[in-house]
């Protein structure tokens, strides 16, 4: 079985590329899997690292490489064909590219349209939802599988991994996002969260869990820097100790450990403090507790999906039209997480706007505090996502299928 996919950020290749491969091997051991990472201004440049060290098997192809294959080019490993092209993530014209140059047949995973409505051979499904989203797209309704969430999987996956020196037993996990601006100027606006509440609590244990596809370079470069000033951060040391690595605060006063393996952390914090994302979904299937910020101080900083993104870079008038531009999406939504929008409730506690770190640590204490909402959330986050559970293996089966057909 030859199967192509193609991928683009973290998210995707940690929450769908990850458990969806790990099923294939482990009902085709002979599969040839090929990964084509697709340019994103989301990807963080570590993802193809990832794929190799945990598929030694997979022939993974980086992005910088993909426009000169998909114009034409020669690709060093590249299958002249494969059974199966599968969407995972990135703009669907890639995949659609991907498929005119190594045949076979093709499937999608969650998005879909109407140009390519006699493309894809098959549509897997998350949900009723997106079943509805994909025959709204021109799928005929006999094409369409739903499997379920692949980032559940996914979640399960990493939650038992094993436990790091320096996790915060019982205490708040920080898991501050894996994207240029998020490591840049939010890994210091947390950190100076940290520091209100080590003052306040100092028993309290809290850590950071950081993303496999950070860096410590990138890391240090933040917190030494701070951050912008309108997120009211303070600039500290990153130390990598004999123990494990970890932030300090510039007296030597503070420390707050630095850990990879978020989610098994999480499972054992009392409450884990994060952007909305992918992990908050994952978080919800595992029953954590969690508090999301959306911080607006400098908006123009934030990436966006598509040519919006690049607002910024107008002259005169780009920044405050970026600006305008982000905080006006941020209203638009009710809610800002998924497994909020899934439940119209928020399960998960959010703050929007122009925040500080000193209101974030107090709310994350009295949320941490409150005994009562920590086990009712907990208990309501689990079961949106009880029934996702094996999408993976459904999807492995699904594409096995279609590749013999």
């Amino acid at each position: 079985m030859k199967l192509a996919l193609t991928a683009n950020g973290p998210g995707e290749v940690a929450g769908w590329v990850r458990p969806l491969l790990r099923r294939v091997y482990e009902l085709r051991p002979d599969a040839r899997a090929h990964v084509f990472l697709v340019p994103d201004t989301y990807a963080t440049g570590h993802e193809a690292a990832m794929l190799r060290a945990a598929f030694p098997a997979a022939h993974v192809y980086e992005a910088r490489h993909w426009v000169k294959y998909a114009l034409g080019g020669a690709l060093e490993g590249a299958p002249e064909r494969v059974d199966v092209v599968q969407y995972l993530g990135g703009d669907l014209m890639h995949a659609a590219r991907l498929h005119a140059r190594l045949r076979g047949r093709a499937a999608t995973y969650k998005f879909s349209k109407k140009r390519y409505r006699k493309l894809f051979d098959r549509a897997f499904a998350v949900d009723e939802r997106n079943e509805l989203d994909l025959l709204a797209s021109g799928t005929p309704r006999e094409r369409i599988v739903r499997v379920g969430n692949l980032a559940i999987d996914g979640a399960f996956l990493e939650s038992q991994a094993p436990l790091e020196p320096g996790a915060p037993e019982d205490g708040i996990l920080i898991m501050p996002g894996s994207r240029g601006y998020e490591i840049e100027h939010l890994v210091p606006f947390f950190f100076t969260s940290a520091l209100t509440i080590a003052r306040e609590r100092p028993a309290l244990a809290v850590a950071f869990g950081i993303s496999p596809f950070t860096s410590m370079t990138e890391l240090r470069h933040a917190i030494e820097r701070g951050g912008d000033p309108r997120v009211y951060a303070r600039s500290g040391r990153l130390v990598e100790g004999d123990a494990y690595p970890y932030f300090e605060s510039l007296d030597g006063a503070v420390r707050v450990p630095i850990v990879r393996n978020a989610l098994a952390a999480a499972t054992r914090a009392r409450l884990v403090l994060t952007l909305p994302g992918t992990k908050c979904i994952e978080l919800a299937s595992l029953g954590v507790p969690t508090v999301t910020v959306t911080p607006l101080n400098a908006a123009e900083l934030v990436t966006f999906n598509g040519a919006l993104t690049y607002l910024d870079r107008l002259p005169v008038a780009g920044r405050a039209l970026k600006r305008t531009v982000a905080v006006g999406i941020s209203r638009r939504f009710r809610f800002h997480t998924q497994p909020n929008m899934d439940a119209n409730e928020m399960l998960v506690w959010e703050l929007h706007g122009t925040l500080t770190p000193g209101r974030v640590a107090r709310v994350a204490l009295e949320r941490y505090d409150d005994a009562d909402w920590l086990g009712r959330t907990g208990a309501r986050l689990r079961e949106i996502y009880r029934a996702d559970s094996g999408a993976s293996a459904r999807m492995a089966a699904s594409l096995v299928d279609l590749a013999g057909s």
